[in-house]
């Protein structure tokens, strides 16, 4: 592995392989903190890696001190469960496979989180560690392979052995043990950002030497949709992906994820249908398809691409409560309103639970229902002006005038420049 400042985590891997390994080889590529002498004291052996921007090439450092005929790469805020003794050591006696894709279980804090086309399934708590967390998210990365001195990483970030193994001919398969990953819980929000941004920044200058690319213009794509929010820009690097590689599903799914969020419903369906035709079993991709026949009104559809994003292991409140929504449009009014309650119970701090539900249950005309629901928005972190607007006017709706004029006075306060908020209470009366 190679390390920066691993800390607590990196004693946590390395317990995890005690007894599986022979040997443990660590780049550290500027640890300020414990990180060597954790590693030391597992008896691995540590080796000083200057970092050049380039991930493929500092754990290129630490392969070329491997002795072991096999080689497994871990991260220092990932670990094995006990089950993966047996299985790795079966593994290594297939005499006909040279490389092995693993399984990663990239815990996360919500239900509705993703990563790339994988959506969030149920936390079956394998491991103690993972227990806090609802869910995780799948990747798949060449994990384990033999010592061939014609395997070794490429791609500065996002690095990886397979294209070698692949070039050489060789036969790969998929293990049947799994990498528990940590690291997008873990991170406090400062770190992670910082590791988005980094991982933009050499993006940006492989794709500037390598503009035919696709997987780069893929990843950075990606980025600029999942982590800094820009659609458009997005867009303009997955079409740009299809062009080198148009058999990529996850860039036709990402280009229509694009059109979805900038409103181009039609358009979207179309692209989206082009992944479906390639690969149907993203749960990120049924519940685009479901996000897109919702906004034009097709309920039915919606319904059935939010079913299939479940069926697929989907399980995402977020993805229940569009689906309540789909049924009281359906005019299964409290079967709906009580899927989408149901999901709201489960997890009462997502915010964009709410906007569903008090719509719905505006929808089913429980006015009152939505009052409520509004209300407790409120009480979450990142409440905006508008969500005072609304509460305000729905608790307004159902007589409860003190009440609509005490949440716009309290909204003011804090947005007192909102002028939405300042003409609601002008024409509210005394």
């Amino acid at each position: 592995m190679i390390v920066k400042d691993g800390g607590p985590g990196l004693k946590r891997c390395l317990e995890s392989v005690r007894g599986v390994v022979d040997r443990i080889t660590i780049g550290d590529t500027g640890s300020t903190d414990d990180s060597a002498a954790i590693a030391r004291s597992f008896g691995a052996e540590v080796i000083d890696v200057p970092w050049q921007q380039d991930f493929a090439q500092a754990r290129n450092r630490v392969l070329s001190r491997s002795q072991c005929d096999w080689i497994l790469v871990l991260d220092a805020d990932e670990m094995l469960d006990a089950s993966a003794a047996q299985t790795l050591r079966e593994a290594l006696q297939c005499k006909d496979v040279a490389a092995y894709d693993v399984w990663r279980w990239n815990y996360v804090l919500a239900t509705h989180s993703r990563s790339g086309e994988q959506g969030a399934i149920a936390n079956p708590c394998l491991v103690e560690a993972a227990r806090p967390y609802p869910a995780y998210v799948k990747s798949l990365n060449t994990r384990l392979f033999r010592r061939h001195p014609e395997i070794y990483f490429t791609r500065p970030v996002h690095e990886s052995v397979s294209p070698c193994v692949e070039a050489l001919g060789l036969r790969k398969t998929v293990a049947k043990f799994v990498i528990h990953h940590f690291g997008q819980a873990e991170d406090p929000v400062a770190i992670r950002k910082g590791k988005n941004e980094l991982y933009q920044e050499i993006g940006l200058a492989h794709l500037q030497s390598q503009p035919q690319d696709a997987r780069t213009c893929f990843e950075l794509g990606l980025g600029e949709l999942e982590h800094f929010k820009r659609p458009q820009k997005a867009l303009e690097y997955f079409v740009q992906a299809l062009r080198l590689n148009p058999r990529s599903a996850a860039a036709y799914l990402f280009a229509g994820l694009c059109l979805v969020r900038l409103g181009r419903f039609t358009e979207a369906l179309q692209l989206l249908g082009q992944s479906e035709s390639l690969d149907p079993s993203s749960i990120v991709l049924q519940e685009a398809i479901g996000d897109a026949e919702f906004h034009q009104a097709n309920y039915l559809q919606a319904s059935v691409g939010y079913a299939r994003a479940q069926s697929l292991g989907g399980a995402s409140a977020l993805i229940d409560a569009k689906l309540g929504a789909c049924e009281v449009h359906l005019d299964r009014k409290q079967q709906g309103m009580t899927r989408v309650l149901r999901a709201l119970e489960r997890e009462p701090d997502f915010a964009e639970l709410y906007g569903v539900a008090s719509a719905t249950a505006l929808l089913a005309g429980r006015l009152d229902l939505a009052a409520e629901i509004a209300v407790r928005r409120l009480g979450l972190e990142a409440a905006a002006a508008t969500d005072f607007a609304l509460a305000a006017a729905l608790s307004r709706s159902v007589g409860s005038d003190a009440r609509s004029r005490a949440l716009l006075e309290q909204g003011l306060s804090l947005f007192p420049r909102d002028a939405e908020l300042q003409r609601a209470l002008l024409s509210h009366p005394s």
